[in-house]
């Protein structure tokens, strides 16, 4: 049956300016830009692995039609689209203190979790990410 996970989708409004956020700021790398014609597929990954990539998409054609791309757009911009990323950290506080640096904005400061300590931010388009650094 499967053997892993290789890609998984968030929506995104302007991809150039995902590419800001995900690689400048939260120090992603990017793993594939290919422009298709129809669409550009953009992914991106944590560095040293590429196995996993976030397909960062722009609603629209051929997926869906100009109608309900803009339902779609609507819905991403006001956060509720329910894309969410997790990432795993070895040093949240350090972590946190780096993305603030760089002009990140937070939704939760570290927290104390039963499993980790665990933090939460927004991308620009209203996407839920968070990281979390396991209870050793």
């Amino acid at each position: 049956m499967f053997t892993a996970i290789t890609h998984s989708q968030i929506y995104v409004l302007d991809q150039d300016q995902a590419l800001d956020f995900y690689v400048g700021k939260l120090g992603l790398e990017v793993a594939a830009d290919i422009d298709m014609g129809f669409m550009r597929w953009l992914t991106v990954a944590v560095p040293g692995h590429p196995e996993r990539q976030i397909l960062l998409e722009r609603p629209g054609a051929p997926a869906m039609s100009e109608e309900t791309a803009q339902q779609v757009r609507e819905l991403v911009t006001k956060g509720v689209m329910g894309g969410h990323l997790i990432f795993s950290t070895d040093d949240a506080r350090k972590t946190y203190e780096t993305l603030l640096s760089r002009g990140v904005e937070f939704t939760e400061e570290p927290t104390e979790r039963p499993y980790g300590i665990d933090c939460g931010l927004r991308d620009p388009f209203g996407n839920s990410i968070r990281f979390t650094q396991p209870k050793s």
